[in-house]
């Protein structure tokens, strides 16, 4: 079975950083997709980014672009989001998905993943 658990939020202050990391247990990700999602108090679960497994591969929502970075470690099946420069609209819970075969177009709509982890909150304030 597969499962996937998130770790590393936090309440910071504006302009700190963050680091989540998602490990995964019960799959191999040669073959996969992984992404961060997250969703604030009221709103839909937005993409955040995504990660190709077998070539690294990487895709961003534009808000985040130049403050995020994802990527992964083969060896521990494990997925990293560093956050920097973090501001008060980045405040969510933040879910880390697999899309379990997927080495084509990275998929950014929620529906496309398939097992997602519990969530860990980030509190950014002003």
């Amino acid at each position: 079975q597969v499962q996937l658990a998130e770790s590393g939020g936090g309440l910071v202050q504006a302009g700190a950083s963050l680091r989540l990391s998602c490990a995964v247990t019960g799959r191999t990700l040669s073959w996969s997709t992984m992404g961060w999602f997250r969703q604030a108090p009221g709103m839909e679960r937005q993409f955040v980014a995504a990660i190709r497994w077998i070539d690294g591969h990487t895709e961003y929502t534009d808000s985040v672009k130049g403050r995020f970075t994802i990527s992964r470690d083969n060896a521990e099946n494990t997925m990293f989001l560093q956050m920097n420069s973090l501001k008060p609209e980045d405040t969510a819970v933040y879910y880390c998905a697999l899309d379990r075969l997927n080495i084509g177009i990275v998929k950014t709509t929620s529906n496309e993943y398939q097992d997602w982890g519990q969530g860990t909150q980030v509190t950014v304030s002003s």
